[in-house]
């Protein structure tokens, strides 16, 4: 596509960083995990550098030993991006919710409430829930992974529906006449599914981009198809290029599978920078942060995705000789390649392990040019739409991202230099979405099913009577 432009999100999960260790940092608000004077002091960093979106995932369990680490998630991440709504005026707010453990109808209400709020910025992460811990909260058991995807379809697609209760001009505010709203404009969804229901309407009109974006993790086939039907973002977590480039591909596919442009589905995929005015400065910060984990497991585990045994004794030194000749990558983990070639670099094992390569995406440790070469290569190969970038410690390092990086990416013609638009839908150019599905509608109505879907395997909403 002739000027395309880079997309950005940033996740800021607990206010600390995506490192363990950024809480200790020198500067780093220990308390940024309930003060939300924080969170919005980094969303405005993020605004001042025009990124698209913030992002706040979450799981409804504790899933860190608080002893050592700060938490994962936020506080609530409805909550907090409510607060930095108020505080900001551009830029996108995407939160995870579990359509698992969540009833269709509390989901609409609280994504459609921060729409408004924010002026047409929220976006719903739309995801099953698959951990035990996230289950026994709600005195339950975990689903069938067919039973989490058919309840999925059905959630989404009854939150699209209340979300599309009122028409556009059912708000009509005619003070003189004393007519709120015309009530012939706003009327119940009466959607029943095999595992949800709800009759609505929502007590909420539209906001100024109609209703929230939907964004989806699009991991397994399953994951595909809910992507590709629902989803106008879609977070990957690939390794490299070329898997990159066949995760993009799969799921513009499932779009085109599902009757869908694909270009009106934008995949983030996930990247950690660590920006210093030298890759040895960026490896000490890493390695400073890297003091908060157990560095005798981390040594263990690099062992085993080169196929060599490794001692904890020799972390201050290279990979000895002879075991870098054995080394192999680990067919079965991904990040087993970079590793080895980092090693083959002749770093200290504590050094290597500071490059991330057991990190949870890609890193690279090193200058701002650096960091936008590495996004430069991703984007021209046709890898993604944009970056979810899990910045190493916030307190400081969004800020060095936004005043060093984005320039370099502007001066490039890789990132647009100012918002577009005033709404998320505007800041991805995806197109308007507003109601029921229509391929879901005449579904509903006992019609044929949308190109690309299946007949079995999940279940379909369908209108009570």
């Amino acid at each position: 596509m002739k000027n395309r432009k880079m997309l950005l999100c940033v996740q800021l999960v607990s206010g600390y960083g995506s490192e363990p260790g950024a809480w200790r940092l020198p500067g780093a608000n220990p308390s940024a995990y309930t003060d939300m004077d924080e969170f919005v002091r980094l969303a405005r960093a993020a605004e001042r550098g025009k990124v698209q979106l913030l992002f706040l995932a979450d799981t409804p369990t504790m899933s860190a030993d608080l002893a050592k680490h700060n938490p994962q998630f936020p506080i609530d991440p409805l909550l907090v991006l409510t607060a930095i709504a108020r505080g900001t005026e551009r830029i996108g707010l995407v939160s995870t919710a579990s359509t698992t453990f969540n009833e269709p109808y509390n989901l609409a209400r609280q994504f459609k409430a921060l729409d408004v709020i924010s002026h047409g910025r929220a976006g719903w992460n739309a995801v099953t829930t698959s951990d035990p811990g996230a289950a026994a909260n709600f005195g339950r058991t975990i689903p069938s992974r067919p039973e989490r995807y058919g309840r999925a379809h059905e959630v989404v697609q009854i939150v699209h529906g209340l979300w599309g209760s009122w028409q556009r001009d059912a708000w009509v505010r005619d003070a003189p006449r004393g007519r709120f709203a015309d009530m012939s404009k706003i009327r119940p969804v009466d959607l029943q599914g095999r595992y949800a229901a709800a009759r609505g309407p929502l007590p909420i009109p539209p906001s100024e981009q109609g209703q929230p974006v939907v964004f989806q993790a699009g991991g397994g086939t399953e994951g595909l198809e809910l992507a590709g039907m629902y989803a106008d973002g879609v977070y990957a977590n690939p390794f490299d290029i070329a898997s990159a480039r066949a995760q993009r591909n799969a799921i513009r596919n499932a779009a085109k599978k599902a009757g869908r442009k694909p270009d009106n589905v934008k995949v983030f995929v996930g990247f950690m920078p660590t920006i210093a005015e030298s890759r040895r400065a960026a490896l000490d910060r890493r390695r400073l942060m890297d003091e908060s984990l157990d560095l005798r497991q981390r040594v263990r585990y690099l062992g085993s995705m080169i196929g060599v045994p490794l001692s904890f004794k020799q972390i201050d030194k290279p990979v000895p000789r002879h075991l870098r000749e054995r080394a192999v990558a680990n067919p079965h983990d991904p990040r087993s390649s970079r590793a080895l070639e980092v090693i083959r670099e002749g770093w200290t094992v504590r050094d290597v392990l500071a490059h991330g390569v057991i990190d949870y995406h890609p890193v690279v440790a090193g200058t701002a040019t650096d960091v936008a070469d590495h996004m430069q290569s991703w984007f021209d190969a046709g890898a993604c739409d944009g970056f979810s970038l899990a910045v190493d410690a916030f307190h400081d390092g969004i800020d060095a991202f936004v005043d060093q990086v984005v320039p370099i990416l502007q001066a490039r013609g890789l990132f647009h230099v100012d918002y577009e638009g005033n709404t998320l839908r505007g800041h991805l150019g995806v197109p308007d979405r507003y109601g029921l599905d229509p391929r879901i509608s005449r579904r509903v109505g006992g019609s044929r099913p949308p190109a690309g879907s299946r007949r079995s395997g999940r279940s379909r909403s369908r209108r009570t009577r």
